[in-house]
């Protein structure tokens, strides 16, 4: 899992279901590019694997930003999304969550 972003309101968006089969096809294109891997499937089935794996990493992440913007959001007053201690706060609380994962 990479940390927080620096900007994190200008750099946080959904990636499309496409862009992750795209994102798929490539990992399984470049495997196939590496002699010393040896595919015990077929491509289209690591390509399946690869896009499960990358859907769990992004729903991962879904949930780690959320709990970072729940912790925000419970403070006792309102701090502005794009503000710099929000920015601060967020990366803080990103990079708890992620500490408590193991990541």
């Amino acid at each position: 899992m990479s940390p927080a972003p620096q900007n994190p309101t200008e750099t946080r968006t959904r990636i499309s279901r496409e862009k992750v089969n795209k994102l798929a096809h490539a990992v399984a294109d470049t495997l196939a590019t590496i002699d010393e891997v040896d595919f015990l499937e077929d491509r289209n089935t690591i390509r399946l694997e690869a896009r499960k794996a990358l859907e769990a990493l992004l729903a991962e992440e879904m949930k780690i930003d959320q709990a970072a913007r729940q912790k925000i959001e419970s403070q006792r007053r309102i701090i502005m999304e794009g503000s710099q201690e929000w920015d601060i706060l967020y990366r803080k609380y990103y990079n708890e969550e992620v500490k408590k994962l193991g990541l």
